[in-house]
C-alpha cells in the first residue's frame, strides 16, 4: 500500500517561492496597543528628570517667573515628544526610524544660558534656530569635518560641559556666593538628601527600578522637602486643564551671528555625537544600516526638533542615548515603543495640572538631582579620553592646554570682563574655547607637524 501523499507548503516546492510575507524585524514590529504604551511610559520615566532639570536650571538662572517655567516646561515635554515621533517614525528624509527619545541637551544648555545672560534671551532664542539652519546647512560637508573632531576634542570639550553643568546645578543648591540665603543649611540638606535617596536607589534596586534611580530620588527628595515645609504649593492650584505651549514666550529672537558662534561650533561636535548614538542604537536593537544614510536622518531630525524648539524658547534638542538601556533590559526593541512615549510627552506637556505639579519641586532637590545626572556626562568625556590615547604625550599635552583654557571663564568667572564685548563673547564660553583649542592643537600636532615632517625627509633625501 502506497503512503499517503503530503501536501507540501509552497515554500517547499520545488521551483516555488514562498508567499508568506517576511516577519517585520523586531524593531518595526507593532506590538499590541496597550503593551506599547506600557512600554513606552519606562522610556518617559527613565528620561523624564533631564528636561525637568533643564527647565530648572534656565529658570534658576535667569530668574524666570514661574508662569514662564510653567510654560517652558510644557513646551519641553512636547518637542521632547515631537522629536521622539520623529525619529521613530521616520518621516520622509528625517529620523533613521531607530528607537530614539530626545530630550533638552545638556552641554547646548550651558551654551544656551551664557548666551542668555550676556545679550539676552531673545538673542539666546535667535542663536538656538541659527544653529539648527547652520546645521541643515553643513551637513553635506559634515564628513569632511569630522576628522578634526576626534574622540580627543570631543572627549575635551564633553569634560568641560560637565564640569560647568555640575557647577550650574550646584548653585540650584546652594544658591549664588554673595545673595541671601546662599549655602542655606535646609537646601543643603535637601539637596544633599536627594543624592543620597539616588544613590539607595541604585545600590538596592535590580533592572528597571535601578534605572530609574535618579526619578525616584528626585521623588523621594520631593517628598522630604514637603514633609520639612520647603515647598510652596501656592502654584499648584489653578482653574486650567490645559497647556498649551506659548510660540515665542522670550520674546521675537534676535539673531546675531556672532553670539550664536559658540553654540553652531558645539553643533559639529554634536553631529558627532549623534553618529555614535545612531551607530549605538542599532547595534543595540540588532539592525543593520547604512551609516551614510541612517546618521543625516538622526541629524535633520535634532535640527528640525531644535528648530521648532527655539520658537518655543527651548535650547537645543538632542537624541538621547539613556532609553538604549531599557532596550537592552527588557528586550522590546520596537521603534513604536519609544513613538508612544513620544505620545505620553506631549499629552504631559499640555497637562497643566501635571506641569504646574512638577513646578513647584523645590530648586534644591532639582539640584541635587541635576548634579548626579549631569556629572555623568563628565564621566561619559573622561570615558571618551580613555580612547583617545592619552598614554601618548602629545594628546596628554594638547587635553590639558584645552582644559586648562576651556575650564578658566568657569572656575573664575568675569576673568575676561576687561576685553571687547565681541571678543568677550568668544573667550567667556569655556566649550568653545575648549573645543577650538583642542581642534586647533590636534591639527597642528596630528596633521600639520607630521607632513611637515614628512616632507622634510623627502628633502634631505632627494639632497643626499
Amino acid at each position: 500500500m502506497s503512503s499517503p501523499r503530503r501536501t507540501l507548503p509552497d515554500a517547499e516546492r520545488p521551483g516555488r517561492e514562498s508567499t508568506r510575507p517576511a516577519a517585520p524585524h523586531p524593531v518595526d514590529e507593532c506590538r499590541p496597543l496597550s503593551r506599547i504604551f506600557l512600554f513606552g511610559i519606562q522610556h518617559v520615566l527613565v528620561m523624564a528628570a533631564t528636561p525637568i532639570s533643564a527647565i530648572f536650571l534656565m529658570s534658576a538662572t535667569l530668574r524666570l517667573e514661574h508662569r514662564l517655567t510653567v510654560d517652558l516646561l510644557s513646551a519641553a515635554f512636547v518637542l521632547s515628544g515631537v522629536g521622539s515621533l520623529i525619529q521613530s517614525l521616520g518621516p520622509w528624509k528625517f529620523g533613521p526610524r531607530l528607537p530614539f527619545m530626545m530630550l533638552p541637551g545638556g552641554a547646548p544648555l550651558v551654551l544656551f544660558l551664557a548666551i542668555a545672560e550676556q545679550h539676552g534671551l531673545r538673542t539666546a532664542s535667535g542663536a538656538v534656530i541659527l544653529t539648527a539652519v547652520f546645521t541643515f546647512v553643513v551637513l553635506p560637508a559634515f564628513s569632511r569635518l569630522l576628522r578634526f573632531f576626534p574622540p580627543l576634542v570631543i572627549g575635551t570639550m564633553i569634560v568641560i560641559v560637565g564640569v560647568n553643568l555640575v557647577k550650574v546645578g550646584a548653585v540650584l543648591v546652594t544658591g549664588r556666593p554673595g545673595e541671601q540665603g546662599f549655602a542655606d543649611t535646609t537646601n543643603l540638606g535637601l539637596g544633599m538628601a536627594t543624592i543620597g535617596f539616588t544613590v539607595v536607589f541604585y545600590l538596592f534596586f535590580s533592572g528597571i527600578l535601578r534605572q530609574l534611580a535618579v526619578m525616584l530620588g528626585l521623588l523621594a527628595g520631593t517628598v522630604l522637602a514637603a514633609a520639612v515645609g520647603a515647598m510652596d504649593l501656592g502654584h499648584v492650584a489653578g482653574n486650567s486643564l490645559v497647556n498649551v505651549p506659548q510660540l515665542m514666550p522670550l520674546g521675537s529672537p534676535e539673531f546675531n551671528l556672532l553670539a550664536a558662534l559658540p553654540l553652531m561650533l558645539y553643533s559639529v561636535a554634536s553631529m558627532a555625537e549623534a553618529t555614535g548614538q545612531t551607530v549605538i542604537n542599532a547595534e543595540a536593537v540588532g539592525k543593520e544600516i547604512d551609516a551614510r544614510t541612517a546618521v543625516p536622518k538622526t541629524i535633520r531630525g535634532d535640527a528640525l526638533t531644535s528648530l521648532f524648539g527655539g520658537f518655543f524658547g527651548l535650547p537645543l534638542m538632542v537624541t538621547s542615548g539613556e532609553n538604549i538601556g531599557i532596550v537592552r533590559v527588557t528586550g522590546v526593541r520596537s521603534r513604536f515603543v519609544t513613538a508612544a512615549a513620544g505620545v505620553v510627552l506631549i499629552v504631559i506637556g499640555f497637562l497643566a495640572p501635571v506641569t504646574r505639579a512638577i513646578s513647584v519641586v523645590p530648586s534644591a532637590v532639582v539640584g541635587g538631582t541635576a548634579m548626579v545626572v549631569f556629572a555623568v556626562i563628565t564621566v561619559l568625556g573622561v570615558q571618551m579620553l580613555g580612547r583617545s590615547d592619552l598614554d601618548k604625550h602629545t594628546s596628554t599635552f594638547i587635553c590639558a592646554v584645552a582644559l586648562a583654557l576651556g575650564l578658566l571663564p568657569i572656575l573664575i568667572p568675569g576673568v575676561y570682563a576687561g576685553f571687547p564685548p565681541n571678543i568677550r563673547i568668544l573667550l567667556e564660553s569655556g566649550v568653545a574655547v575648549g573645543a577650538v583649542v583642542a581642534a586647533v592643537l590636534n591639527i597642528l600636532f596630528h596633521h600639520v607637524r607630521p607632513a611637515v615632517a614628512t616632507r622634510l625627509t623627502a628633502t634631505r633625501t632627494e639632497s643626499d
